[in-house]
């Protein structure tokens, strides 16, 4: 490694040749921590109008896309070669950067692209500054003649949602190694070459039209217009040299970036820390937990108002929710022994109470932008969700004094949801199991809604809250006593507890429970979601046929169907416009997350192989779409990757499944050792 770069060994590297590294559909991500991120294809080609710089206005949210792509166009010989790769209209592109493309090296997750032309070799490394709005390209020509590197942008200026019809118009500012590209917002450009001579360039800028692959396979605008420039001009002499592009969306706090290879290896040995943390703290030590913590990193976000730690539930077009964040705390923080960010994160929530709910997201949207104000409580499970996170965060850290300052509001929320609180959530009294769901509003997380059409309603009892209610309550029970104090709805507790078996129909479990008693006995992950909680009451023989259920009906090698292909509502096809892939969503395409509740029921059988074998096929998907992470969803049939190609509770859960078996393989092994 050159002697600008700090030796900082990875805890996991990943390399991609030049055929699979041309893949459009394997894309990476590189986050800041404040909701901002840079995405693009493994290689560098924009492929959605989130592809490029994205930075964040106001924590997390309000965010705005700035740049595109990086000009690079390498002078050898007197001939031009184009680095960098736009999509022009279906596999026409401008520039020869994936034909020349050697292969890209994933350090933990920081990507490195190489690529030879002309007798030269261009090495280019790409980080974001944790904080910093930024994106860093740190750039190594290795030659035996002297070569030119002519460096510049493809830039918009834009809501991260929209795409520009016609090419923005932008000034362009020049002062030496700074160029200021100003329009509705400003964005910076910084060179710093210490082994070569710059030329400063005169912008010129120009139209450049840009199809975005991923945007028109989802049925939305497909290309835009954007501006180009080229900047300066580098002039390495024989030998080579390097050169960095940094690249900011100017804020109120944007911070300067005086030594960007420094940056890279401060994130480069933060990302070392974290995986090795991560092992530690589980006791799993592989590659798959060493991904997983740093990939785990982007999700965990700062937050202006509320201020505090949050989730983005996934990128590129998530912001942080709720729910989301409860079922990923677990993996994103407690796993990989991130303690300090799991109480901010419980904090955040907590102090957002309302009548016994948390936010299910916190923005509100006003023609496509988000303002980052005000709340949206319509969630039946978020609230539940905490009162498991906050259960396993005292287990896993002993934090007695957090024990203290959150159980009189656990209790608060439990209370709240036993005498009635919105959405028409309240205990029933006949039998203390939770009622939820008023027509039109969508409550657990089978939550689509088309206009007026909610695809799932399961308004009433669905199985998966009572399991949540069962274990919050029961929750409220051990923490009270972890504290000394007698428990204050132990009662419910045990009430609850005792009116589960109304599920059970003699050979399966209902899925919900209607307002009217009326049974629907649909095949879904939700009865898998509510046997794995610590209280759902349930014999060897239900457990064993909920087993076998989701076995034939629901498992695939990525996850569980929303909904059992043997359903005639069953809808095999997740993709095309927004309304197609809606009417999908919860109807048989197929989730990652609920996996890891399938395997903690076949590790409670002891059945260790089964589980590996059930997991195996989701390990090996993170080098398949977003690389190092898990993709939102896959459909029914085919099994390809949908939605956010990252995905916060997939990668969370992936991790927690993973880390459940591996411990599970080594309890059996000592024992047969033994």
């Amino acid at each position: 490694m050159d002697r600008s770069f700090p030796d900082v060994a990875p805890a996991h590297t990943h390399h991609s040749g030049p055929l699979s590294a041309r893949n459009p559909n394997l894309e990476v991500l590189l986050t800041d921590g404040l909701g901002g991120f840079a995405l693009s294809s493994l290689a560098g080609v924009p492929t959605r109008c989130y592809s490029g710089l994205v930075v964040s206005q106001s924590p997390p949210v309000q965010r705005f896309t700035h740049l595109v792509s990086p000009l690079e166009i390498l002078e050898v010989d007197g001939q031009r070669h184009s680095l960098h790769a736009l999509e022009l209209a279906p596999d026409l592109f401008e520039g020869r950067g994936l034909e020349i493309l050697s292969g890209v090296t994933l350090h933990d997750l920081l990507p490195e692209r190489v690529q030879m032309v002309g007798g030269a070799r261009v090495s280019r490394r790409m980080v974001s500054p944790a904080h910093a709005g930024a994106a860093v390209y740190l750039y190594t020509v290795d030659s035996r003649e002297a070569v030119t590197l002519t460096l510049g942008g493809y830039f918009v200026d834009r809501d991260m949602h929209h795409v520009h019809p016609q090419a923005p118009e932008l000034e362009f500012q020049t002062n030496g190694d700074e160029v200021l590209v100003r329009g509705e917002r400003t964005t910076r450009v910084q060179i710093h070459a210490p082994d070569a001579q710059i030329t400063s360039l005169a912008p010129q800028p120009f139209p450049q039209r840009v199809y975005y692959r991923h945007d028109a396979a989802r049925g939305e605008p497909d290309h835009e217009y954007t501006r180009g420039a080229a900047l300066w001009k580098v002039h390495f002499p024989a030998g080579g040299g390097q050169v960095a592009l940094v690249v900011q969306g100017m804020t109120d706090t944007t911070p300067d970036i005086p030594d960007p290879w420094l940056a890279y290896g401060q994130e480069a040995t933060r990302r070392r820390e974290l995986a090795e943390r991560a092992q530690r703290t589980c006791g799993v030590s592989d590659d798959l937990v060493a991904t997983l913590a740093v990939a785990a990193d982007a999700y965990l976000v700062r937050r202006n108002n509320p201020a505090g730690t949050s989730v983005i539930a996934g990128y590129p077009w998530f912001a942080d929710w709720g729910r989301d964040a409860m079922i990923s705390l677990t993996g994103l923080t407690l796993l990989t022994g991130r303690f300090a960010e799991a109480r901010d994160l419980l904090h955040t929530f907590l102090s957002t109470l309302q009548r016994g709910l948390i936010p299910n997201h916190f923005l509100e949207h006003q023609q496509g932008h988000e303002d980052g104000q005000g709340a949206g409580y319509n969630t039946v499970d978020g609230a539940l969700w905490l009162a498991v996170a906050l259960e396993r965060y005292v287990t896993a850290s002993n934090d007695l004094d957090f024990t203290w300052e959150a159980l009189p509001q656990l209790r608060e929320l439990l209370i709240w949801h036993l005498r009635g609180t919105d959405h028409g959530i309240r205990t029933d009294p006949a039998d203390g199991l939770l009622l939820a769901g008023e027509a039109g509003v969508q409550l657990t997380w089978m939550d689509v809604k088309i206009e007026d059409w909610v695809v799932t309603p399961r308004h009433g009892k669905p199985i998966e809250i009572q399991g949540l209610w069962i274990a919050a309550l029961g929750a409220e029970k051990r923490l009270s006593e972890t504290l000394g104090e007698s428990p204050e709805l132990a009662k419910a507790w045990a009430q609850a507890r005792g009116s589960f078996g109304q599920f059970w129909d003699g050979q399966a479990f209902a899925d919900t429970i209607g307002p009217d008693d009326t049974t629907d006995l649909s095949v879904r992950p939700n009865a898998a979601l509510a046997l794995a909680l610590p209280d759902t009451p349930a014999t060897p023989e239900q457990v064993e046929a909920a087993v076998r259920q989701t076995e034939t009906e629901l498992l695939t090698p990525l996850g569980l169907h929303t909904l059992s292909p043997r359903d005639p509502r069953y809808r095999g096809n997740y993709g095309g416009p927004q309304v197609l892939r809606d009417a999908a969503y919860h109807q048989g395409t197929v989730w990652p997350w609920p996996l890891t509740a399938y395997l903690e029921l076949l590790l409670s059988r002891g059945e260790v192989t089964q589980a590996r074998a059930a997991l195996d096929g989701l390990s090996g998907h993170i080098w398949e779409a977003g690389v190092g992470h898990v993709s939102e969803v896959f459909s029914g049939d085919a099994l390809l990757p949908g939605g956010c190609p990252f995905q916060a509770w997939s990668v969370a859960e992936l991790l927690r499944g993973q880390v459940l078996v591996s411990r599970a393989e080594a309890e059996e092994a000592a024992q047969k050792s033994g």
